[in-house]
């Protein structure tokens, strides 16, 4: 059985420590990230930490907006504010596609 592309990217198969090492962000900060709702790594049954591609991307986000300058307020902010824009673009095309 293969998954589709956007359920293995959201699947959680990396540990902090990997997570770490690929992003160039501490464990601390990670932990911190996740207390202020910026990632949600799914837990194994064990309630050991697992990220996915998707929380790396969004994690590469959130480093460039605190290069920017923005603070984890408005971190969260954009990263809602943008989720928002791409369900309602998608919504859009969806209406588009479903037109004769």
């Amino acid at each position: 059985m293969t998954l589709a592309p956007q359920s293995r990217s959201l699947r959680g198969v990396y540990g902090i420590s990997v997570m770490s090492e690929l992003s160039g962000v501490g464990p601390q900060t990670l932990r911190l990230y996740e207390r202020r709702g910026l990632l949600t790594p799914t837990r194994t049954s064990g309630g050991t930490r697992r990220y996915s591609e998707s929380d790396l991307a969004t994690l590469g986000r959130i480093t460039a907006l605190i290069e920017d300058g923005v603070n984890l307020t408005g971190v969260r902010l954009i990263l809602a504010l943008e989720a928002e824009n791409a369900a309602l673009a998608a919504q859009i095309n969806q209406s588009i596609d479903g037109q004769p």
